[in-house]
């Protein structure tokens, strides 16, 4: 059962800096994070921008509940400048690469898997859907039971598999997220292709009109320390030295 508790974030890139954050984030900031707060890194991806807003970065962060979030917060914003102290110097870099962001917090489906699961189970894709979902206010933990029993199994005809489930907390039960694994660009553009044509896609797309008000999909490619391509937690081994920079 998964009783974690999940910060996504959208994040706006400055310039040509992408991949400069993407590292950053990863290597500079989750082993402290690990250590500190006990937050692991779900994934860290650059969104595909033909698809969304660019340059644009998702994280997303797995903390132990939401008593392993108030933890985390106390720990960083216990502070007069409401920053953990000991990354004074990584938010100063930080601010060269991203100009801003939107957070939510979200909670797992029961049934959803952790990152440890995951990369556990070898889950993994060379390019991730990202589905934002809203439907009327109380109905979000409704639809990822939907999602359970109707969405995975159509989608698995063409390769993909569901990474994560969740909605989003601190709001009217009225938002979810899905994440899913897509092995090549081939099954994803086999499975854009046959949403019209395949049955059981076809079903499933007859459920969201009846059971959401907004469904949109963009697409996600993992950085090259997000643990679902690496089967790992980001290490200090991966840290790099940007005082020289």
């Amino acid at each position: 059962m998964n009783d974690k508790v999940y910060i996504h974030e959208f994040i706006d890139i400055i310039g040509a800096n992408r991949a400069n954050y993407m590292h950053h984030m990863a290597a500079n900031f989750s082993p402290s994070a690990q250590e500190d707060r006990n937050q692991k890194c779900f994934g860290i991806w650059g969104v595909v921008g033909s698809t969304h807003r660019w340059p644009q970065v998702v994280n997303l962060w797995e903390e132990d509940g939401l008593e392993g979030l108030a933890s985390s917060f106390g720990h960083e914003l216990n502070h007069p400048t409401l920053q953990d102290p000991k990354l004074a110097d990584w938010w100063v870099k930080a601010a060269e690469f991203r100009s801003g962001g939107f957070d939510r917090l979200l909670s797992p489906a029961s049934w959803t898997r952790t990152i440890d699961e995951l990369c556990h189970d070898r889950v993994t894709g060379t390019t991730y859907a990202h589905e934002h979902i809203t439907m009327p206010p109380g109905h979000s933990a409704g639809f990822l039971e939907v999602v359970r029993d109707e969405a995975i199994s159509a989608y698995a005809d063409f390769g993909w598999e569901l990474c994560g489930a969740w909605e989003t907390l601190m709001t009217n039960d009225s938002e979810c997220f899905l994440l899913w694994a897509i092995p090549t660009w081939e099954q994803w553009a086999a499975c854009e292709g046959a949403r019209r044509t395949h049955p059981p896609l076809m079903h499933w797309n007859e459920r969201l009109i009846e059971e959401t008000t907004s469904w949109n999909r963009i697409l996600l490619v993992d950085a090259p320390l997000s643990p679902l391509r690496t089967g790992r937690q980001p290490s200090r081994s991966d840290q790099t030295d940007w005082s020289q920079s």
